[in-house]
């Protein structure tokens, strides 16, 4: 059975960080490529960050380019994304997905964990 288990949301003021983890289980991670999406509040799935199955290529959107970083550890099978100079615009629900269908098949991606920040 996969699973990915997100954790580390929570609630900041504006600049402030994150490191949020999303430990995973059920499928060969090392050979997987993996994304980092969020979902605000009556708004759709965006796409924040991917990371190649080794590690050695990340892609970031525009809007957390600079901002954001991603990163895994193979041998802990975990996805980490580190937020630095949060804005309110970022408070959404983060969820970890190791498939593309992520905005359409709950199970591409995990239960989340929300952040939330404001002054």
């Amino acid at each position: 059975e996969v699973q990915l288990v997100e954790s580390g949301g929570g609630s900041v003021q504006p600049g402030g960080s994150l490191r949020l983890s999303c430990e995973t289980s059920g499928f060969t991670f090392r050979k997987i490529a993996m994304f980092w999406v969020r979902q605000a509040p009556g708004k759709r799935f965006e796409w924040v960050s991917s990371i190649s199955n080794d590690g050695s290529q990340t892609y970031y959107a525009d809007s957390v380019k600079g901002r954001f970083t991603i990163s895994r550890d193979n041998a802990k099978s975990t996805v980490y994304l580190t937020l630095n100079s949060l804005k309110t615009e970022d408070t959404a629900m983060y969820y970890c997905a190791y498939r593309g269908d992520y905005d359409s098949n709950p199970e591409s991606r995990g239960q989340g964990t929300q952040v939330t920040v404001s002054s």
